[in-house]
């Protein structure tokens, strides 16, 4: 095994990319283990301890043992056995989702509903339910798309560093997280980042419909391919979707909305912050000519 001393700046930095992009997101031992050597060990220890080999008679006894006790579990079957349960059907989860969704008369009951609903096959393999933060009296809701690793592992949206780009973007047009609403579509990480099936994502509307309605924003900001998507029901790609004034309906509410890129979108190409620039611009905008009307 190479140690990490042995490498130089290049040759670990070319190792840490390659472990991130083949979805490694942390450590689990302070030290490196050698799983070569203890899957060796193993073996060895396997070895030492078999049985001695049998007599010809002692096997003749063993195999008659054997085929006996296989025919009575063939006539009996083992009741021990669990079942898996079964998993819900789509067309049942949504309308679960719906019942808890407007049951719900504010944004906290709401949040105790989501964390109690376990219709969603996301739910199973994320660590945390992502719910909105922040002040939903501002009148201001920002969306992004679904929780991403900092996400899941803080409990909260925009963490890490798409979360330190956005607290950027929002400071450049007098905004901060905690002034604002931040929410997500889906409450729960899909595993390895990837995008949530349609199946899933009906099961979630209802959700964040509900929070919408209940936050009752005055203007409302998409980040993303995926949001975008979502609220504008549209296939294009977040370049044909952003900068475009729009209108949500939430309940009996009509809120108008934007897109923009994603602050993730904007790490990857940095070439692209000056379209975002112009939609935060036309964001503020919107927001002052809601202010100077009220």
């Amino acid at each position: 095994m190479i140690s990490v001393h042995d490498l130089s700046p290049g040759e670990l930095a070319a190792l840490l990319h390659f472990h991130a992009d083949a979805g490694v997101e942390w450590l689990l031992e302070d030290e490196a283990v050698d799983r070569f050597a203890e899957f060796e060990a193993m073996k060895a220890a396997r070895r030492s301890a078999a049985p001695a080999p049998q007599a010809p008679e002692a096997r003749e006894t063993a195999s008659r043992a054997a085929t006996a006790s296989t025919q009575r579990g063939a006539a009996q079957p083992e009741r021990s056995a669990q079942r898996p349960q079964p998993a819900i059907p789509d067309s049942e989860a949504i309308q679960q989702a719906r019942f808890a969704a407007e049951s719900a008369r504010s944004l906290l009951e709401l949040k105790t509903a989501l964390e109690a609903f376990n219709g969603c096959n996301l739910k199973h393999s994320a660590r945390s339910t992502i719910f909105a933060s922040g002040d939903a009296a501002s009148g201001i809701m920002l969306i992004g798309s679904a929780p991403g690793a900092e996400d899941d592992r803080e409990g909260q949206p925009f963490a890490g560093r798409p979360g330190q780009l956005l607290d950027k973007m929002l400071a450049a047009i007098g905004l901060d997280r905690a002034g604002i609403l931040l929410t997500q579509v889906i409450p729960w990480r899909p595993p390895g980042n990837r995008v949530a099936s349609p199946a899933e994502m009906d099961i979630c509307r209802p959700f964040i419909e509900r929070q919408i309605a209940l936050a009752e924003p005055k203007v409302i900001l998409l980040l993303g391919n995926f949001a975008a998507r979502v609220f504008f029901g549209e296939g294009d790609t977040i370049h044909g979707l952003r900068g475009q004034w729009r209108e949500i309906a939430a309940g009996d509410r009509v809120v108008p909305a934007i897109a923009t890129l994603h602050p993730q979108d904007l790490l990857t190409a940095p070439v692209n912050k000056r379209l975002a620039w112009n939609d935060l611009l036309a964001f503020q905008a919107k927001l002052t000519e809601f202010n100077s009307a009220s």
